[in-house]
Parts: structure tokens; C-alpha cells; sequence
């Protein structure tokens, strides 16, 4: 497939479009001097970017900090009603008609806003999703660098989506909307940043993805915390396939259907009940005499099972394996889909979450 060209920048700045950088916040007055030293670092006309905090909620000293600074526009309400209200809360202030979101704890590289709205200038291009990052504080920390494996894995779908047709969706640590092409996403959605992105898609628009524009952040301090991100990853990806089922129809949506099916709707539901019943079932085929193959596969998934075994008891006693995490993490992940359906029943009303401690 021929790989679509990146228009260039105009090398006047001043025909460089207005852009506002949104930072929806919930008490994180410990990580905001930093988040300011890194936006200034960003290559962007100062003249041209809007820096915005939407702190609703946030009852630390978030607020107080950020009125120091004489260059953002700060919006706040008391009532937390979760990211998206907080993300909609923002939007009725802005002004611009580029957005760019990013979380507060994840830092940018400097040519991001840049390097985004080069994606918009490609054709039906409406929303951007950037490419997140997971480094672990130190050495050995697993589910850091569990987490940054998967990652790189998600990256590297999101690219081949983009080369096919279109990225599946936009993660909340770094994308990007023309508001003429907006739509809001229901304020309860666990995952605000896909549903936005995603009705983007299904009004016919595309969404770029760029490696080129990242967000770093640090990995969750343990499994412990990291399971609180993929209990409502899992649930938000599951309200999410019921609110974008229409997708689903290739005869509706021809290009949109087998991405969305194949990357997302596959991932969030069968996966993980096809991988439970995949053992009873390969049994049963051994006992009744199947095709040698299938007693190969059994073997083989006996060794995985075992080696994702050894990674979990090697992490619980601190220490760690890089072959034999692999399959714990993989585990991990889609045991956390079970545990995501009874985190839908029970925050399906509400778009606020537990945050997960970094490391």
C-alpha cells in the first residue's frame, strides 16, 4: 500500500493556525510545575497557543497554583462530574478550532502541536491522535514496563490502522479535534477520549495517527494500580461497542467495519471468552481423538499458562523475567476484561474513576 504523504508546514508562522492545549485536571497541584516548564518547551507561536485548565472538581491546591500564572485560562467548577463533563466544561470557553488534550501527569515532546497540525492538513483528517509512551521510574519496575510493552504493541496497530484507512480511535494522553467537526461524547462515557474521536469516524471523518507527536508518562506503580486502569479501559471499551455498534455494518460503513471489529470490538469481548473456553474445548478434542495437532496445541498452551505462572510468582517476590512477563501481563490484561464488566454495572451512570497511582 502506498503510504500517504505529510503535507508541509507553512514557513510563515503567522498563517500557522490557532490552536488551544486543554489539560483537564482532577488534584494535581503535585505534577503542574512541571506540566507548565514542559509546555513551554513546546515549538509553537506562544501568540497562537491557548493554554487551558479545566480542573472541575479538584479540591487540592490545583487552582491555587495554576492562577500564578498570568499566561492560561483556567476553567473550574466545584461539582466533579467526571473527565468528559470537565472536557465539555472546557470547550464552551474555547475559542480556537484546533484542540489539543492531554492528561497532566504526561509530558510532550516539542515539535507535538506542530507535528498534529501537520496531520490536519491531510485529506478528511478531523481528529489526531498522537502516540502515548510508558517509561518505568526505575529498573525492574514490572508493571511499568509491562504496560510500555503493550503500548508499543497498541502503537504499532494504530499505525497499521492509519496506513489501511484510519486510526481506531484516540487516546486521552494526546489528541487532537477540529471543532467544526466535533461531537460530544455522552458525559457517563468511561472512555471519553475514543467515544469523541470514534463519532468523529462515524460522521465520516478520519482520524490521523502520528508518532511523531508523544506523550510520555510514567507507568502505574504495581499491577495493583494497574489493574484499576484496565478494569475501566475494559468496561469503557465495552459501553463504547454498544453506543458505536452501527459500525459494525460493513454495508454502512465498508472501510470503517473490519478495523473496527478486528482492533477493538474482537479485543474488548470475544478475546477474552474464547481464550477460557479455548482449554476445556482443546481437551475435550484430545479425549476424543482429534488430530494430533491439537494435543501439540495443548501442550503449547500448558507452556504458556505455566510461563505466565512463573512471570507472576517471580514478580510477586520482586524480581522479574522480560520472556516470562510477556504472557502474565497478556493474561493480566484480559482477566481485567472480567473484572471491567462489574465495573461497567456500577459506574455506567458516572464518567468519574479511581485514579491509578504512577510509579
Amino acid at each position: 500500500m502506498r503510504r500517504e504523504l505529510t503535507p508541509i508546514l507553512p514557513l510563515n508562522e503567522e498563517l500557522l493556525p490557532n490552536v488551544t492545549l486543554m489539560i483537564c485536571a482532577y488534584n494535581e497541584a503535585s505534577i503542574i510545575k512541571e506540566k507548565m516548564e514542559n509546555i513551554r518547551q513546546l515549538k509553537y507561536p506562544k501568540e497562537k497557543l491557548c493554554v487551558m485548565w479545566v480542573t472541575d472538581g479538584s479540591n487540592d491546591e490545583s487552582n491555587d497554583i495554576l492562577k500564578t500564572y498570568d499566561d492560561i485560562t483556567l476553567v473550574f467548577s466545584p461539582e466533579r462530574k467526571g473527565k468528559a463533563a470537565a472536557m465539555q466544561h472546557g470547550l464552551r470557553e474555547n475559542k480556537s478550532e484546533y484542540v489539543v488534550f492531554t492528561d497532566a501527569n504526561t509530558m510532550l515532546n516539542a515539535d507535538a502541536i506542530r507535528e498534529i497540525m501537520r496531520q490536519f492538513m491531510k485529506k478528511n483528517v478531523s481528529c489526531v491522535s498522537g502516540e502515548k509512551r510508558v517509561k518505568a521510574r526505575h529498573e525492574g519496575q514490572a508493571a511499568a514496563e509491562g504496560e510500555g510493552l503493550y503500548w508499543k504493541y497498541e502503537s504499532t496497530l494504530k499505525q497499521w490502522d492509519n496506513d489501511l484507512y484510519s486510526a481506531m480511535g484516540a487516546a486521552g494522553e494526546l489528541f487532537a479535534v477540529r471543532m467544526s467537526h466535533y461531537r460530544e461524547a455522552p458525559s457517563n462515557a468511561l472512555l471519553d477520549d475514543f467515544m469523541m474521536s470514534m463519532l468523529i469516524l462515524k460522521d465520516g471523518h478520519r482520524i490521523a495517527y502520528t508518532h511523531e507527536a508523544y506523550a510520555m508518562e510514567y507507568g502505574s506503580a504495581d499491577t495493583t494500580e494497574e489493574s484499576k486502569r484496565k478494569r475501566r479501559i475494559a468496561a469503557g471499551g465495552l459501553q463504547s461497542i454498544w453506543w458505536l455498534r452501527s459500525l459494525m455494518n460493513p454495508f454502512a460503513y465498508p472501510k470503517v467495519a473490519f478495523q473496527f471489529v478486528s482492533h477493538r470490538v474482537l479485543r474488548w469481548s470475544i478475546t477474552p471468552v474464547a481464550m477460557v473456553a479455548l482449554i476445556p474445548l482443546n481437551i475435550l478434542l484430545i479425549i476424543l481423538g482429534a488430530n494430533w495437532l491439537y494435543s501439540v496445541i495443548g501442550i503449547l498452551q500448558l507452556l504458556f499458562y505455566l510461563a505466565a505462572l512463573a512471570g507472576y510468582l517471580l514478580e510477586r517476590a520482586g524480581h522479574r523475567n522480560k520472556l516470562l512477563y510477556v504472557p502474565y501481563y497478556f493474561l493480566f490484561m484480559n482477566l481485567n476484561v472480567f473484572l471491567g464488566v462489574r465495573y461497567l454495572m456500577t459506574h455506567h451512570t458516572s464518567g468519574t474513576w479511581e485514579k491509578a497511582r504512577r510509579g
